[in-house]
């Protein structure tokens, strides 16, 4: 089966059974076919718009199936689809507007971005508009997702490959036709990555609003769900309900259970592998910008245990000590990776640059070390990015908006361990006149995406920068946790 355009690929799995359900959104179903007839309407009234092939479309809908009918009508024009979250502040989505300078925004007030054409959540193209097939298209990016920089500005992570994918050749240890659950906010690199390719082979995608742990369960026995992805926030919530409330549903039809986004505790991925099985539980490690990538079931990871896999075929990793020299096994120094097809070949930035070492080897920011077999074991973060739920939030962004605050010299921001979160943010603030946490935090809800607004904050008694205006971030998070401890 040759490749296709992603926007081709409604039609192809439609013409194997228009009526077979393609999404279902809390107890709504679309089929194949009305997918794509949808999908066609919804094209030509973003063409209308002024949408072109090549262009960016930013897609900032909530999980539901308006969402993959957006990625799909853009992807149907030859557009690339550049998610962000539905529930972003002016602020933040306009500095990713900038960045990304879409011809769309969907999920956004008529003039919200200018001169930049915005449509509304809810928008329904016009019914006289054709829902026939239209031209083919292929699109030069198949993926543009949105990352925090560590300078607080957004940046766009593009993906290097074309929309076009083989709808009969699996990807990700997914098969055709199966039933797949989607739980996490499709914004983020993971669930939109996974999910689309899914679609693309013929899976029925079950999407949820938002996470619920029971309410998790509950889908994947209804639906006999062949695979999901979970972060390890979701796998500490589903561990946590009551045991006859986790064991009332029946997993059998799970194959796959895969996690990835942040470090899983030893102690929870054991508590998973000896409830359903070593061969179903499944990690990958790599970043969106997709130079690396690692992939570990459990019961070599019982073997290897905490690791988070071998590099895969397409790719070779090695760890780097601090005056850039190769480690060897067992070593501890930073992990540095690159595509077996060359540096650059995977991704491109929009509002940033890579940073390479020579030869074309780059780092998204881990401290680690290799055993004598080539299996990769993650020691900390080397940056300074906050790992929480699964999320990436960079401490200099939410230092920005506190220091915009009236009374805030300064402020620092560090991750400190929970046990269901991976990371809580706590804020320290250098406030000589006092601080007003009330209204701090309603000026913080006006810039910041509710999951970047620190949870705890503490006020500071000494300068946190230094003369040179540096933070010491690991001191100041290692005293934290020392005084807890």
């Amino acid at each position: 089966m040759p490749v296709l355009p992603i926007g081709r690929i409604p039609a192809y799995w439609a013409a194997q059974g228009a009526d077979k359900p393609a999404i279902t959104h809390e107890g709504r179903t679309v089929s194949w076919g009305a997918f794509d007839a949808a999908t066609n309407r919804l094209a030509r009234a973003y063409e209308g718009l002024g949408v072109k092939e090549g262009d960016l479309v930013t897609i900032g809908l909530p999980n539901g199936i308006g969402f993959y009918e957006a990625c799909f009508a853009t992807w149907k024009l030859g557009a690339t689809p550049q998610p962000i979250s539905a529930r972003l502040p002016l602020s933040e989505r306009e500095m990713i507007v900038e960045v990304a300078a879409p011809s769309l925004v969907v999920g956004a007030p008529a003039g919200a971005h200018g001169s930049v054409t915005c449509i509304d959540v809810g928008f329904t193209p016009d019914a006289s508009l054709s829902d026939a097939e239209l031209p083919e298209k292929t699109s030069r990016y198949w993926k543009a997702p949105t990352s925090g920089g560590s300078t607080g500005r957004p940046k766009i992570i593009v993906s290097n490959d074309p929309g076009a994918f083989d709808p009969q050749t699996p990807r990700l240890q997914q098969e055709i036709g199966r039933t797949q659950l989607v739980p996490g906010p499709l914004y983020h690199n993971g669930p939109f990555s996974f999910s689309m390719s899914g679609l693309f082979c013929g899976n029925h995608v079950i999407v949820m609003t938002r996470f619920d742990a029971e309410e998790t369960l509950k889908l994947l026995a209804d639906h006999r769900v062949d695979w999901v992805m979970l972060v390890p926030t979701m796998m500490h919530r589903i561990w946590n309900l009551p045991e006859d409330v986790r064991n009332k549903y029946d997993l059998s039809a799970l194959r796959i259970m895969l996690h990835l986004a942040a470090p899983c505790p030893a102690w929870l991925k054991e508590k998973w592998i000896e409830w359903i099985g070593p061969m179903r539980v499944h990690e990958l490690y790599g970043g969106t910008e997709a130079q690396g990538v690692t992939w570990i079931n459990g019961e070599e990871w019982l073997a290897h245990r905490g690791s988070v896999g071998k590099p895969a075929e397409t790719c070779e990793m090695k760890i780097v000590g601090d005056n850039g020299e190769t480690l060897a096994p067992r070593e501890t120094g930073e992990v540095f990776m690159r595509p077996l097809t060359g540096p650059g070949t995977t991704y491109h930035y929009l509002g940033a640059t890579s940073k390479q070492i020579d030869g074309g080897w780059e780092s998204i920011g881990d401290i680690g070390w290799m055993d004598e077999d080539g299996y990769l074991y993650l020691a900390d973060r080397h940056t300074d990015m906050i790992l929480a739920g699964g999320a990436n939030i960079y401490p200099a962004e939410v230092e920005a908006a506190i220091d915009a605050f009236p009374g805030v010299r300064s402020s620092a921001v560090i991750g400190l361990p929970d046990d269901d979160m991976g990371n809580t943010i706590h804020a320290l603030i250098d406030a000589p006149g006092g601080l007003d946490e009330a209204g701090l935090r309603a000026h913080l809800a006006e810039r910041l995406v509710r999951y970047k607004i620190p949870k705890t904050i503490e006020l500071a008694h000494e300068p946190l920068r230094d003369d040179a205006g540096k933070l010491r971030r690991s001191a100041l998070r290692a005293e934290r946790i020392k005084a807890k401890a």
